[in-house]
């Protein structure tokens, strides 16, 4: 049994969660979760990986068990998340490191890169975006719609990713078998998505999602010049981010390793088994 230690760290005044575990002198790799889950999605992933590498896995502010201060109390932006994983990973002294980054974890990680490139050891991306390409239009055009204009028309729409059903619909849309994923997964997620306040906070990283397009020119190039090694881990069914979004990595790095599975959003709970050989083979 590999052990899993659950941490807490106090960074710019704020408690963040983080599941950590490996030995202490192994490489490093940061695990960076997307939207509605936490550091939770990893729970099996982690101890496949502890016993090569020193593996963090940091809920973000305002999910998880991380601090959620109301959104009347902190800007929840990227730019502000960002900066306390790289407050997180200051404090505990890691300074070069490997990234795997899904969904929400995406933006976060490219911003990590661009800000400090000589720290990024190498790329994993399941299912997280870097390219207007890997779009879903069916998706996201309720998100564009409300980033565009805020009316109670656009609020009421974009508040239907916040309910059971819907986060339930990330978990198994495009599953081949959804029977191998566990309700714990989605009732989890929304339970914590539900407490008081935590509707604003999504709502606000709804609409500072727009200031994440404007970074692909920069992270194209940065792909482009620095060449970091990079594993595309994708579930190809996933109607979120879709298969174009992992083939354009190859764009601009033309020795990126895409692998697409059968599966969705959350490939880990159904394809856990194929994505672990595919992630240690590249990290090795």
């Amino acid at each position: 049994m590999v052990a899993v230690h659950h941490r807490y760290a106090s960074v710019r005044g704020q408690r963040l969660f983080y599941r950590e575990a490996g030995p202490a002198g192994a490489p490093v790799l940061v695990l960076l979760h997307g939207y509605p889950t936490s550091s939770f999605m990893f729970r099996h992933l982690i101890p496949e990986l502890a016993d090569r590498y020193h593996v963090i896995a940091p809920d973000h502010l305002g999910f998880g068990l991380s601090d959620a201060p109301p959104a009347d109390a902190f800007r929840y932006t990227f730019d502000a998340l960002t900066e306390l994983t790289a407050g997180l990973l200051a404090h505990l002294g890691i300074t070069r490191y490997a990234i795997y980054v899904q969904d929400y974890g995406a933006p976060i990680g490219w911003r990590l890169a661009l800000s400090d490139p000589a720290a990024i050891t190498a790329i994993i991306t399941q299912n997280g975006n870097g390219y207007e390409a890997g779009f879903v239009d069916a998706f996201w055009r309720t998100v564009w719609n409300y980033q565009r204009e805020q009316t109670g028309e656009t609020e009421a729409a974009i508040r239907q990713a916040l309910t059971l059903d819907a986060i339930k619909w990330q978990y198994v849309t495009g599953v081949p078998d959804p029977t191998l994923v566990s309700p714990d997964t989605w009732h989890h997620d929304h339970a914590l998505v539900s407490r008081p306040g935590n509707d604003r906070i999504q709502l606000d990283l709804f609409l500072d999602y727009a200031t994440n397009l404007p970074l692909y020119p920069r992270l194209h190039e940065y792909l482009r010049s620095h060449r970091p090694p990079l594993l595309a881990v994708w579930g190809e069914n996933d109607e979120i981010f879709g298969p174009a979004g992992a083939r354009a990595f190859a764009d601009d790095v033309p020795d990126a390793r895409i692998h697409l599975l059968d599966g969705g959003h959350f490939l880990l709970e159904s394809a856990l088994d194929a994505v672990v050989p595919l992630i240690r083979d590249f990290l090795a």
